[in-house]
């Protein structure tokens, strides 16, 4: 039973990365309760994970950095507000040194996201794109905005497996 809990609360993480990348995507929104979810569970999380208190105070100055660096992104125009919300609760739940690996995917997957949404949005896809949803409409829309927390989702999905809690959840840490 112990066992379910700790695998349940460690499986928070990707369960609600996976639903802010895919919000964003669809609406280009992430709402607040995710980014608040993800902080509320990680202490829990990472008693369950093993942690220790020194850690898991690692940790916590580790996302206060990302929320700095989230909050100077936003203020540059960057990425968005709830972008840089998760982006903070991410840098809490990997800490160091696997939000390298999420740095680095996270930037070559919004490099590529934007890429690829200036071909979509492009006149000759136009036609194509017309038969889709209303959100897929949207993502092809010129002069929109690019769903950046998708590529969070990404890279934090990439670089979980390598830090403490992903460890953990494998039964490795």
């Amino acid at each position: 039973m112990i066992a379910l809990f700790q695998t349940l609360l460690l499986s928070t993480f990707p369960a609600l990365v996976i639903v802010a990348g895919m919000r964003d995507v669809t609406s280009y929104t992430i709402p607040n309760w995710i980014s608040l979810a993800l902080i509320a569970a990680f202490v829990p999380a990472a008693l369950a994970g093993g942690l220790t208190l020194p850690a898991i105070g690692l940790q916590l100055a580790f996302g206060v950095v990302a929320l700095v660096a989230g909050m100077a992104m936003f203020a540059l125009g960057w990425i968005g507000g709830g972008d840089a919300k998760l982006f903070a609760a991410v840098g809490l739940w990997l800490g160091w040194p696997a939000s390298i690996t999420y740095l680095l995917v996270t930037g070559v997957t919004g490099g590529a996201l934007a890429v690829g949404l200036l071909s979509l949005r492009s006149l000759w896809m136009r036609p194509y794109v017309q038969g889709g949803p209303p959100w897929f409409g949207r993502l092809a829309t010129p002069g929109e905005n690019v769903p950046y927390g998708f590529a969070i989702a990404a890279g934090a999905l990439t670089a979980f497996p390598a830090s403490a809690l992903g460890l953990a959840l494998m039964g490795l840490g």
